[in-house]
């Protein structure tokens, strides 16, 4: 009977073990999980370094390894996105196309933007945690946001003509299944006057750019915004989804820019770029954020892949916005009598 007992055990062990690389990916689980994956990514890199143009597609080969220790290896496409750190940084941040008959079981992923580091330095790597962790404060505020996954890649150049490096870097969740979460679609080309969104949410977004000091976004231009539009009530305004925080005072790059249209000195100076609201409309929004306060230095503080330095500027950071919320005077002058115009 032990004997029995014990087979079974090792056999559901074992179906454990290997339950990813058995059968395809559950998208949402991917993202709930907060265990990091190790990853190996072969490409032509110089190739990749030198693209030019959006959305061109190379070969490339995934081999991801999860906790439960299956792995599951197919090959993919990926392109280099984006602009000003495709001139800048060391590689590219990637857009990952899991959508190929190529790889059935990593399909459901659909297309990935994988932010990667600047450069190869811990401090490259520091500073995208540090960004992760403005994904993550966001999903403690909001449902309806993007999710991200960290994890370990390894590079490895398929002509062997750049040596190889690992590194941390995150995946965000495809558009399409964040809004499909939200019960809510994602429209081509869609395009909105900021005023023009579902107000509640647009009034939660210019605070939490305000919390992380981002001046890099733009509703009507569709820059490092998203727009979803709920499926069974075609008569509501669209929720507006913010992604790529990179250029904000939080991560603090060193590459990042002050935007000239802000008239800051320095990308760690907030400015509120949100149009006029009451001040009981702040305070509504504005206690979303006092009841995460704890949530959001819990956060911080716990994370394991943040130094001690980097932790204690962050939660110095975070405690000047609560200061100013939590002051009606710093409230009604910073995001009422300085609040945009047009």
């Amino acid at each position: 009977m032990k004997q029995i007992i014990g087979l079974f055990l090792l056999f559901i062990g074992t179906s454990t073990q290997f339950s990813h690389a058995q059968a395809r990916l559950d998208s949402a689980k991917f993202f709930i999980d907060e265990a990091i994956i190790d990853m190996t990514l072969t490409t032509d890199i110089k190739k990749l370094q030198g693209t030019k143009g959006e959305d061109v597609f190379q070969a490339a080969t995934v081999t991801l390894r999860f906790p439960d220790s299956s792995v599951i290896e197919e090959p993919i496409t990926i392109a280099a996105r984006g602009h000003f750190r495709r001139e800048f940084c060391n590689i590219p941040p990637i857009s990952i196309d899991f959508s190929n008959a190529s790889s059935p079981k990593l399909t459901p992923l659909g297309k990935l933007k994988l932010v990667i580091g600047c450069g190869t330095t811990g401090n490259d790597e520091q500073l995208l945690i540090r960004e992760y962790l403005a994904y993550k404060i966001y999903n403690l505020l909001e449902d309806k946001s993007f999710r991200v996954r960290l994890i370990k890649v390894n590079y490895r150049d398929s002509r062997t003509k750049v040596r190889s490096f690992s590194q941390y870097a995150f995946v965000i969740e495809d558009a399409k299944d964040m809004a499909a979460r939200n019960g809510c679609i994602k429209k081509p080309k869609a395009q909105y006057l900021t005023e023009g969104t579902d107000r509640a949410m647009m009034t939660k977004v210019a605070i939490f750019e305000y919390l992380i000091s981002n001046g890099d976004w733009s509703v009507p231009n569709n820059h490092n915004t998203q727009l979803i539009f709920e499926k069974k009530n075609e008569a509501a305004l669209p929720y507006v989804v913010p992604y790529d925080f990179d250029h904000s005072g939080l991560v603090n790059a060193n590459y990042a820019l002050p935007n000239e249209l802000l008239g800051t000195e320095r990308v760690t100076d907030r400015v509120y770029r949100g149009f006029p609201r009451s001040m009981e409309e702040l305070q509504k929004t504005l206690d979303v954020f006092r009841a995460k306060k704890d949530a959001i230095l819990a956060l911080v503080n716990n994370c394991p892949y943040l130094q001690s330095r980097d932790k204690k500027e962050l939660v110095s950071y975070i405690n000047e916005f609560y200061k100013t919320i939590n002051d009606k005077k710093s409230v009604q002058y910073n995001f009422i009598d300085k609040a945009r115009e047009q």
